[in-house]
Protein backbone atom coordinates (compact mmCIF):
# COMPACT_ATOMS: atom_id res chain seq x y z
CA UNK A 1 0.00 0.00 0.00
CA UNK A 2 1.32 3.45 -0.60
CA UNK A 3 2.29 5.74 2.16
CA UNK A 4 0.17 8.29 3.48
CA UNK A 5 1.44 11.77 4.57
CA UNK A 6 0.88 15.24 4.95
CA UNK A 7 2.37 17.45 2.36
CA UNK A 8 3.77 19.95 5.08
CA UNK A 9 4.17 19.93 8.92
CA UNK A 10 4.10 22.70 11.44
CA UNK A 11 5.47 21.57 15.13
CA UNK A 12 4.87 24.94 17.49
CA UNK A 13 6.00 25.02 21.28
CA UNK A 14 3.26 26.99 22.71
CA UNK A 15 4.01 30.88 23.44
CA UNK A 16 5.75 31.58 27.03
CA UNK A 17 3.32 30.79 29.91
CA UNK A 18 2.70 31.47 32.95
CA UNK A 19 4.55 28.49 34.57
CA UNK A 20 7.47 29.19 32.36
CA UNK A 21 7.81 32.54 34.51
CA UNK A 22 7.13 31.30 37.59
CA UNK A 23 9.65 28.48 36.91
CA UNK A 24 12.35 31.02 36.18
CA UNK A 25 11.22 33.11 39.02
CA UNK A 26 12.05 29.70 41.91
CA UNK A 27 15.11 28.73 39.88
CA UNK A 28 16.20 32.69 40.53
CA UNK A 29 15.58 32.44 44.18
CA UNK A 30 16.77 28.84 44.78
CA UNK A 31 13.30 27.39 45.77
CA UNK A 32 12.54 23.61 45.74
CA UNK A 33 8.98 24.52 44.02
CA UNK A 34 7.62 25.87 41.73
CA UNK A 35 4.31 28.84 42.76
CA UNK A 36 1.54 27.53 40.55
CA UNK A 37 -2.00 27.56 41.69
CA UNK A 38 -3.09 25.57 39.07
CA UNK A 39 -2.90 22.16 37.13
CA UNK A 40 -0.54 21.54 34.66
CA UNK A 41 -2.85 21.22 32.47
CA UNK A 42 -4.60 24.37 33.19
CA UNK A 43 -1.82 26.89 33.13
CA UNK A 44 -2.29 29.95 30.77
CA UNK A 45 -0.20 31.86 28.60
CA UNK A 46 1.39 35.01 30.19
CA UNK A 47 0.69 38.34 28.50
CA UNK A 48 4.01 37.84 26.58
CA UNK A 49 2.96 34.84 25.41
CA UNK A 50 0.11 35.69 23.97
CA UNK A 51 1.65 38.24 21.73
CA UNK A 52 4.36 35.67 20.61
CA UNK A 53 0.83 33.54 19.74
CA UNK A 54 -0.52 36.63 17.50
CA UNK A 55 2.95 37.36 15.99
CA UNK A 56 3.25 33.90 14.49
CA UNK A 57 -0.08 34.07 13.44
CA UNK A 58 0.28 37.11 11.59
CA UNK A 59 3.05 34.97 10.24
CA UNK A 60 0.86 32.30 8.59
CA UNK A 61 -1.31 34.86 7.56
CA UNK A 62 1.14 36.30 5.83
CA UNK A 63 1.81 33.25 3.23
CA UNK A 64 -0.81 32.45 0.04
CA UNK A 65 -4.07 30.67 1.76
CA UNK A 66 -2.61 27.88 -0.11
CA UNK A 67 0.38 27.56 1.93
CA UNK A 68 -0.71 27.78 4.99
CA UNK A 69 -1.94 25.20 7.85
CA UNK A 70 -5.57 23.40 6.47
CA UNK A 71 -5.50 21.81 9.93
CA UNK A 72 -4.20 22.47 13.37
CA UNK A 73 -3.83 19.60 16.23
CA UNK A 74 -3.29 20.56 19.58
CA UNK A 75 -2.31 18.95 22.62
CA UNK A 76 -5.04 19.64 25.14
CA UNK A 77 -3.30 21.74 27.70
CA UNK A 78 -4.74 25.44 28.36
CA UNK A 79 -0.99 27.16 26.92
CA UNK A 80 -1.05 24.83 23.47
CA UNK A 81 -4.65 25.91 22.83
CA UNK A 82 -4.70 29.22 23.55
CA UNK A 83 -1.74 29.95 21.00
CA UNK A 84 -3.60 27.44 18.81
CA UNK A 85 -6.71 29.55 18.71
CA UNK A 86 -4.34 33.08 18.80
CA UNK A 87 -3.13 31.94 15.40
CA UNK A 88 -6.48 31.22 13.91
CA UNK A 89 -8.10 34.26 14.97
CA UNK A 90 -5.02 36.18 13.43
CA UNK A 91 -6.05 34.30 9.90
CA UNK A 92 -3.32 32.08 9.93
CA UNK A 93 -5.22 29.12 8.36
CA UNK A 94 -5.94 28.50 4.84
CA UNK A 95 -9.82 29.44 4.40
CA UNK A 96 -12.45 26.84 4.89
CA UNK A 97 -9.79 25.20 7.37
CA UNK A 98 -12.08 22.88 10.18
CA UNK A 99 -11.90 23.51 13.87
CA UNK A 100 -8.96 23.07 15.91
CA UNK A 101 -8.25 18.87 16.64
CA UNK A 102 -7.54 18.26 20.27
CA UNK A 103 -5.34 15.23 20.78
CA UNK A 104 -4.15 14.20 23.96
CA UNK A 105 -0.77 12.04 22.73
CA UNK A 106 0.48 15.50 22.06
CA UNK A 107 0.10 16.75 25.83
CA UNK A 108 2.98 17.64 27.84
CA UNK A 109 5.46 14.80 29.28
CA UNK A 110 4.22 13.71 32.88
CA UNK A 111 6.54 14.07 35.62
CA UNK A 112 4.94 12.29 38.40
CA UNK A 113 6.39 12.69 41.87
CA UNK A 114 8.74 15.15 40.38
CA UNK A 115 5.83 17.68 39.48
CA UNK A 116 6.29 21.39 40.19
CA UNK A 117 9.88 20.94 41.58
CA UNK A 118 13.26 22.71 40.63
CA UNK A 119 16.16 20.73 40.22
CA UNK A 120 16.92 21.88 43.54
CA UNK A 121 13.87 20.17 45.23
CA UNK A 122 13.91 17.21 43.44
CA UNK A 123 17.81 17.08 45.04
CA UNK A 124 16.09 17.39 48.32
CA UNK A 125 13.28 15.95 48.15
CA UNK A 126 13.91 12.73 45.59
CA UNK A 127 17.54 12.35 45.88
CA UNK A 128 17.51 8.87 44.67
CA UNK A 129 15.72 10.32 41.77
CA UNK A 130 18.61 12.25 40.92
CA UNK A 131 20.60 9.41 40.92
CA UNK A 132 18.83 7.39 39.22
CA UNK A 133 18.27 10.18 36.69
CA UNK A 134 21.67 10.80 36.29
CA UNK A 135 22.61 7.21 35.46
CA UNK A 136 19.80 6.27 33.28
CA UNK A 137 19.94 9.92 31.46
CA UNK A 138 16.81 11.56 30.26
CA UNK A 139 15.64 9.34 27.72
CA UNK A 140 15.03 6.71 29.63
CA UNK A 141 14.28 7.92 32.77
CA UNK A 142 10.67 7.35 34.26
CA UNK A 143 9.80 9.17 37.69
CA UNK A 144 7.58 7.42 39.68
CA UNK A 145 4.33 8.28 38.50
CA UNK A 146 5.54 9.98 35.10
CA UNK A 147 6.98 10.01 31.77
CA UNK A 148 10.85 9.04 30.24
CA UNK A 149 11.15 10.53 26.32
CA UNK A 150 10.45 6.89 25.23
CA UNK A 151 6.94 7.11 26.91
CA UNK A 152 6.17 9.82 25.14
CA UNK A 153 7.63 8.86 22.01
CA UNK A 154 5.42 5.84 21.80
CA UNK A 155 2.14 7.65 21.91
CA UNK A 156 3.52 10.02 19.47
CA UNK A 157 3.85 7.11 17.16
CA UNK A 158 0.48 6.38 17.53
CA UNK A 159 -0.47 9.91 16.67
CA UNK A 160 1.74 10.24 13.56
CA UNK A 161 0.24 6.78 12.52
CA UNK A 162 -3.39 8.63 12.80
CA UNK A 163 -1.89 11.48 10.84
CA UNK A 164 -1.16 9.48 8.23
CA UNK A 165 -4.23 7.59 8.08
CA UNK A 166 -6.49 10.57 8.36
CA UNK A 167 -4.92 13.75 7.04
CA UNK A 168 -3.45 12.07 3.90
CA UNK A 169 -2.02 15.42 1.99
CA UNK A 170 -3.14 18.20 4.45
CA UNK A 171 -1.28 20.91 5.41
CA UNK A 172 -0.93 20.38 9.07
CA UNK A 173 -0.18 22.57 12.29
CA UNK A 174 0.72 20.94 15.90
CA UNK A 175 0.89 23.11 18.78
CA UNK A 176 2.38 21.18 21.97
CA UNK A 177 5.26 21.40 24.19
CA UNK A 178 9.40 21.12 24.35
CA UNK A 179 9.64 17.53 24.74
CA UNK A 180 6.85 16.71 22.48
CA UNK A 181 8.71 19.05 19.74
CA UNK A 182 12.09 17.40 20.54
CA UNK A 183 10.13 13.59 20.14
CA UNK A 184 8.62 14.34 17.29
CA UNK A 185 11.90 15.44 15.33
CA UNK A 186 13.43 11.79 17.05
CA UNK A 187 10.69 9.85 15.07
CA UNK A 188 10.45 12.38 11.88
CA UNK A 189 14.01 12.03 11.51
CA UNK A 190 14.88 8.68 12.63
CA UNK A 191 17.23 9.90 14.67
CA UNK A 192 19.09 8.14 17.88
CA UNK A 193 19.18 8.83 21.09
CA UNK A 194 22.49 10.38 21.09
CA UNK A 195 21.33 12.61 18.62
CA UNK A 196 18.10 13.84 19.55
CA UNK A 197 19.67 14.64 22.77
CA UNK A 198 22.80 16.68 21.26
CA UNK A 199 19.71 18.96 19.92
CA UNK A 200 18.47 19.11 23.11
CA UNK A 201 21.81 20.53 24.59
CA UNK A 202 22.42 22.85 21.96
CA UNK A 203 19.71 25.06 23.60
CA UNK A 204 16.18 24.96 25.02
CA UNK A 205 13.00 24.85 22.16
CA UNK A 206 11.60 28.36 21.54
CA UNK A 207 8.01 29.70 22.72
CA UNK A 208 6.57 30.18 19.37
CA UNK A 209 9.41 28.36 17.67
CA UNK A 210 8.47 26.97 14.46
CA UNK A 211 9.88 23.31 13.39
CA UNK A 212 8.68 22.32 9.87
CA UNK A 213 8.61 19.20 7.88
CA UNK A 214 8.15 19.30 3.57
CA UNK A 215 6.88 15.99 2.49
CA UNK A 216 9.27 14.92 -0.53
CA UNK A 217 8.50 11.58 -2.41
CA UNK A 218 12.71 11.24 -2.81
CA UNK A 219 13.52 11.58 0.70
CA UNK A 220 13.68 7.87 0.90
CA UNK A 221 12.07 4.90 -0.25
CA UNK A 222 8.01 5.42 -0.26
CA UNK A 223 9.09 9.35 0.13
CA UNK A 224 9.74 11.11 3.63
CA UNK A 225 10.07 14.40 5.44
CA UNK A 226 12.72 16.67 5.19
CA UNK A 227 12.91 18.98 7.34
CA UNK A 228 12.63 22.67 6.67
CA UNK A 229 13.37 24.62 9.23
CA UNK A 230 14.02 24.16 13.27
CA UNK A 231 13.13 26.76 15.87
CA UNK A 232 12.63 29.67 13.50
CA UNK A 233 11.31 32.65 15.46
CA UNK A 234 11.83 35.29 12.57
CA UNK A 235 7.95 36.04 12.95
CA UNK A 236 8.56 37.18 16.85
CA UNK A 237 11.68 39.24 15.86
CA UNK A 238 10.11 40.97 12.48
CA UNK A 239 7.00 41.77 15.12
CA UNK A 240 9.17 43.40 18.00
CA UNK A 241 7.76 40.35 20.16
CA UNK A 242 10.50 39.42 22.91
CA UNK A 243 11.88 35.56 21.89
CA UNK A 244 12.03 33.39 25.52
CA UNK A 245 13.27 29.86 25.59
CA UNK A 246 12.08 28.46 29.39
CA UNK A 247 12.03 25.75 30.07
CA UNK A 248 8.04 24.20 30.97
CA UNK A 249 7.15 24.56 34.62
CA UNK A 250 9.39 21.37 35.44
CA UNK A 251 12.48 21.14 35.59
CA UNK A 252 12.39 17.37 34.82
CA UNK A 253 11.33 18.20 31.17
CA UNK A 254 15.13 19.51 30.61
Amino acid sequence: MPQRHPLRLWVVRHGESSGNVARDAAQAAGAARIDIPERDVDVPLSALGHRQARALGHWFASLPDGERPDLVLASPYRRALETAEAIRRTGGLASGSPRLLVDERLREKEFGILDRLTRVGIEQHHPEQAALRGDLGKFYHRPPGGESWCDVILRLRSALDTIGLHHDGRRILIVAHQVVVLCLRYLLEEMTEAQILAVDAEGDVLNCGVTEYAFSASAAPGGGFTLVRYNFVAPLEAGGTPVTSEPDADAAAT
